[in-house]
């Protein structure tokens, strides 16, 4: 891990130094209710990251306590991206449901002790009596809250009713257990907080065998109890929930993990939030949690970013214990850095344009020696054809062009990739006046793109030969919102207004070299001139379709100006 992540390793430090504990012992404890975000690759990789550091344990843990919201979709979704992004956590996976028995013995511990008791209140009266801060000025003060009238009830009872909910005898949120604390306490978490509740929805791993599950605040700090977790790394959300999670342990007398906040990711022009995510996929407004347009990790993979790129990201970012927005722009350096390293070199024309090199033999057919890696001659070279008819971009060809434009036009000369120079000569159009084929003349000489005279040319064109192209489909994605700060709204004013309706464009007739044609989904290539693409699940023989990752052009040194 790199510098920014010092206090977190500090602590660590200090602990082993002082005997606190005596190895490290982390994990990643996802709620399984919907897939993961890049935020989530930054807690899994430091976690992961700190247990490898110190020659310590790493667990996948998932927090199964809500059946409303889980699935096995999820479970399964959560594990490959874990694993996608290099986190091994071997055989140590497991469930809070694997402790349900034992929570539930130790909430009738705390009912024993004095300490829980079976609340009747509805969720909205609890929610009131507990209280809310009100604003004083430039203060937030938490004015004490309202004891339940069924605070000081007997042991016996508080067993009896407990008892009764864990074998279904009252309807879903008609009771609570809770914690017996302080309703007075100014931290709200710590305001006789609920422990179970009841809720008649069948488990995905243990079926109808529960109806009382555990809130997350119970199931956590006992959860890393029992697995002997040393270090529960968190985000600063649970900062205010740390005084319960060291209140109940401290209550059981069981093995006390550290917990450790740090300020979660956020990143500018997308959201980072399941709830808001999930909007997105329920309006349809992205094709599904793997859509590449979305942060999520699934989205991420399929768009053609790399574990490496998203470990990258996290070291140049580090943690810390202050809220800030990072730039998608530094994200987006990271992964053009690693695949310009690790991608291939492919030819491929989005937008064709022909052209024909009319003093260029008819059914002549040449090959070129094409570099598959610059910044990697292990990488090698492939064998690229040539022919008399050819593709090249649209946007390389204009009749009439401004003065800095260097590209084909009316008799200028341009350079064709690894080939000739060729120099326009005609055009063709169609009825309308549109420009539908370019005509040039070739120079011999010149084979491999230089010319024997030295003469120079200002422009070097990508081009498929249209005897060999194969035919594909290319998606081109964009931001997903129009504003760096898409939470940022006005008072009234809905965060989904800002969704990019051009987050997406689909290019079908775009001509690929023919090296393409056995592509398999996840590839990752650079397209000459034109950016970095994957290949997409979608693709099928015959028909091959290719995700935009990034562009070539790489505005993080602009930013960083502005900075």
């Amino acid at each position: 891990m790199s510098e920014p992540v010092d206090f977190i390793r500090e602590i660590v430090r200090d602990d082993l130094r002082t005997g606190r504990f005596t190895c490290v012992h982390t994990r990643f404890p996802p709620e399984p209710n919907a897939y993961l975000h890049i935020g989530h690759a930054q807690a899994i990789l430091l976690s992961y990251g700190i247990a490898q550091e110190f020659g310590g344990k790493f667990n996948l843990r998932f927090d199964d306590t809500n059946p409303e919201k889980e699935s096995v979709e999820y479970v399964e979704a959560i594990k490959r991206d874990v694993r996608w992004l290099g986190a091994d956590w071997e055989d140590r996976e497991f469930y809070a449901s694997d402790y349900f028995e034992q929570l539930y013995l130790w909430a009738e511990d705390l009912i024993r002790k004095g300490k829980a008791y079976v609340c009747d209140l509805s969720p909205e009266e609890l929610s009131r009596q507990r209280g809310q801060p009100i604003r004083d000025g430039d203060r937030l003060i938490t004015p004490p809250g309202v004891e339940s009238p069924y605070r000081n009830r007997s042991v016996e009872e508080n067993l009896n009713l407990f008892r009764r909910m864990r074998a279904g005898e009252f309807p879903a949120g008609s009771r609570t257990l809770r914690a017996k604390i302080d309703m007075a306490h100014p931290n709200l978490n710590m305001r006789d907080p609920v422990l179970y509740r009841i809720i008649h929805v069948p488990h995905h791993r243990t079926g109808t065998k529960w109806c009382i599950y555990p809130s997350y605040d119970w199931a956590h700090g006992q959860s890393d109890s029992i697995e002997g977790i040393t270090h529960s790394i968190c985000t600063l959300e649970f900062e205010n929930h740390r005084p319960l999670y060291d209140w109940l342990l401290e209550q059981l007398g069981i093995h006390h993990p550290r917990q450790i906040e740090f300020a979660r990711l956020n990143l500018t022009y997308t959201v980072l939030s399941k709830r808001f995510l999930l909007r997105l996929v329920q309006e349809g407004r992205v094709r599904g949690w793997d859509d590449p347009r979305m942060p999520t990790i699934a989205g991420i993979r399929r768009r053609g970013y790399t574990p490496e790129a998203i470990a990258d990201f996290v070291r140049r970012i580090g943690v810390s214990k202050s809220e800030s927005v990072r730039e998608i722009e530094l994200l987006e350096h990271c992964v053009r850095d690693d695949l310009n390293k690790r991608a291939s070199r492919r030819m491929a024309v989005l937008e064709p344009l022909k052209l024909v090199i009319t003093d260029y033999p008819e059914g002549k057919v040449e090959e070129f020696d094409a570099v598959n890696n610059p910044e990697d001659p292990s990488y090698g070279t492939r064998r690229v054809p040539f022919s008399r008819e050819l593709w090249i971009e649209r946007e390389d060809f204009m009749e009439d062009p401004p003065p800095a434009f260097f590209r084909l036009a009316p008799g200028r000369e341009v350079r064709l990739r690894y080939a000739y120079l060729v120099r326009c000569t005609d055009v063709v159009k169609d009825s309308s006046g549109s420009v539908v084929e370019v005509h040039c003349t070739y120079d011999p000489s010149t084979r491999g793109g230089d010319a024997p005279d030295g003469r120079k040319v200002k422009a070097t064109l990508h081009w498929v030969s249209a005897a060999h192209a194969i035919e594909g489909e290319v998606r081109l994605y964009d931001r997903l919102f129009t504003v760096p700060n898409p939470l940022d709204a006005e008072e009234g004013e809905d965060w989904i207004k800002h969704v990019n309706p051009n987050s997406l464009s689909v290019l079908r007739g775009c001509q690929l070299e023919p090296s393409l044609a056995g592509a398999q989904p996840g590839e990752r290539f650079q397209f000459e001139r034109k950016g970095y693409f994957c290949v997409d699940p979608d693709t099928r023989p015959g028909h091959p379709v290719f995700n935009r990752t990034v562009t070539l052009r790489d505005p993080w040194a602009k930013v960083q100006g502005r900075a």
